[in-house]
Order: structure tokens, then C-alpha cells, then sequence
């Protein structure tokens, strides 16, 4: 299929992400999301970004003027029309995936290639709502869409190695580097990173300090942010639904959620987003102490 146009679904943080990430490397945009207060809270977030680029002298005017030419936005679904691509990128619930890859099967070219930006769900399952499983694949970005360089190439049963080649293809475009990831709960990065989060969380309830455990491996293995730190950065009720895939997918005890994430959400605390969660946060999101 002849065509330079992307359609991203969704304009939350992940959506807006990869919008920018596409009309960066080149591509025609459309962002569409049936919420009209999403549409105005991305366009307002990429106009604020590439604002404060211009003014470090890392953008050009002249750059940001011909990238913001190439993005635009919508609230119908009909506007996946001419996309050789579209991306899912709405929340990460099985029925609500379902629902917008039938709704984009329906409306989008015959040609066109359906992406998922899942984190962990079943491809498959995904595809088996539309009348192309073989052009349905996964494709996971990670946050922030647009810096992080990898990019989780997962197949369906079904999926076409002509649909992989475009996906392939569209990645290196935008400079992602891929890994060719199992459909298995978690993916690849999630099930080895996930579990690591969630015996943290054991070491919390069992009694060790959060700045503890963060500082071990931060120190000890060498990585930017402690395990605490980052089950609160992403949302502890993030963390505990990918747990929770985990362990139902596998059914296997070594995915049992540690209970204290799970009071812990029931109780509001999720987070960096909440204000609290294993850390206390202020107004600006900044960290001003622990929690336990």
C-alpha cells in the first residue's frame, strides 16, 4: 500500500508519544481520540515540548513548524482512511482493545497493518475480532514513546511475514531498535522486569526500608532507578495488573502479586499519580520521603 499517512488511536501520554515519534521521522499524522479534552491536553503537550526545545536550541522553528505540519488530530475513527498504518494506543483492557480494532477493521483500508502498543495482552485474541488477523500484530512501545529505543515486535498465530516487514520497516524509519518477542504474558522486557517489581514489593512488606531496596540496586546492579522507585513512577495499579496477567496467564506461583500492592490500591495509593504509594509525593510530583 502506497501511502505515507500513520493513524494513532488514543492521545494519552503513550498515544501522544508515538504520534510525535511518526511525524519526527517523517511521517503524515493523524492522532484520534473520541475525547475532545484529550485531543486539546496532546496538542497543548506537544506544542509546550517543542517549545521548550526551541528555546535550549535543540529545535529549530523551522523544524518544529514543518513537524507540528505533519500532525494532526481528530475524534472520528473514519480518519483511519488511507493510513497504511494504525496504532492502538487506548487503555490497556482486553475489551477496550477489542472493541477499537473492530471498529478500525471496519473503517481502515483493506490493506492497511493494525498494531497494538499492549504491554502484555494476547495479539491473537486482538486479531480475532477483525477480518485481517494475518495484518494484526503487536508492536509495545515504552515510555516516553519518543526517546525510548526499543520497540517489542509481537506476533499473532496469524500474523503475515509481508505485515512484520511493514512493521519492521516503520520501526527502524523512527529509530526504534526491535526484539522479536514471544505472545506470552509480559512480552519479553514486562515478564523479567515486572516479577523483579513485585518481590521488591515482598521486601517492603516483609519489613525492609523503600529507599533500601532502591539503593541496593541502583548500587549493587548498576540501574538508573530502584524497582520501588519505578512500580510508583508507573502506578502500582499498572504494576499489579501486569503481575496479575502474569500469574493467570502462566498459572504459576512464582507470578503470585504480593498482597501489599493489592491493599495498596485498594486503599488509593498508587503512586507517583496518586500523590502516594511506597513514597510520599508533593504537588509537583517531586519525592518527599517514604511511605513505610
Amino acid at each position: 500500500m502506497e501511502s505515507n499517512k500513520v493513524a494513532v488511536i488514543g492521545a494519552g501520554l503513550m498515544g501522544n508519544g508515538i504520534a510525535q515519534a511518526c511525524a519526527s521521522a517523517g511521517y503524515d499524522v493523524v492522532n484520534i481520540d473520541t475525547f475532545e479534552s484529550a485531543i486539546e491536553k496532546s496538542k497543548a503537550a506537544v506544542e509546550k515540548l517543542f517549545s521548550r526545545k526551541v528555546a535550549k536550541g535543540s529545535m529549530t522553528e523551522e523544524k518544529k513548524a514543518e513537524v507540528l505540519g505533519r500532525l494532526t488530530y481528530s475524534s472520528k475513527f473514519e480518519d483511519v482512511k488511507g493510513a497504511f498504518l494504525v496504532v492502538e494506543a487506548v487503555p490497556e483492557k482486553i475489551e477496550i482493545k477489542k472493541d477499537t480494532f473492530k471498529k478500525v477493521d471496519e473503517l481502515a483500508d483493506a490493506e492497511t497493518v493494525i498494531v497494538s502498543n499492549t504491554s502484555g495482552l494476547s495479539i491473537s485474541e486482538i486479531a480475532s475480532v477483525t477480518n485481517r488477523p494475518d495484518k494484526v500484530m503487536g508492536a509495545h512501545f515504552f515510555y516516553p514513546a519518543p526517546v525510548m529505543k526499543l520497540l517489542e515486535l509481537v506476533r499473532g498465530l496469524v500474523t503475515s511475514d509481508e505485515t512484520y516487514e511493514t512493521v519492521k520497516g516503520f520501526a527502524e524509519k523512527i529509530g526504534k531498535t526491535t526484539v522479536d518477542a514471544p505472545e506470552f504474558p509480559g512480552f519479553m522486557v514486562n515478564r523479567i522486569l515486572v516479577p523483579m517489581q513485585n518481590e521488591a514489593a515482598f521486601m517492603v512488606m516483609e519489613g525492609s526500608k523503600p529507599e533500601d531496596v532502591d539503593n541496593a540496586m541502583k548500587l549493587g546492579c548498576n540501574h538508573p532507578m530502584g524497582p520501588i522507585e519505578l512500580t510508583d513512577f508507573v502506578g502500582i495499579d499498572t504494576m499489579l495488573a501486569t503481575m496479575t496477567g502474569l500469574y493467570n496467564g502462566f498459572h504459576d506461583s512464582k507470578y503470585r502479586p504480593c498482597p501489599l500492592l493489592e491493599t495498596m490500591v485498594k486503599s488509593g495509593m498508587l503512586g507517583k499519580k496518586s500523590g502516594l504509594g511506597f513514597y510520599k509525593y508533593d504537588e509537583k510530583g517531586n519525592k518527599i520521603g517514604s511511605n513505610f
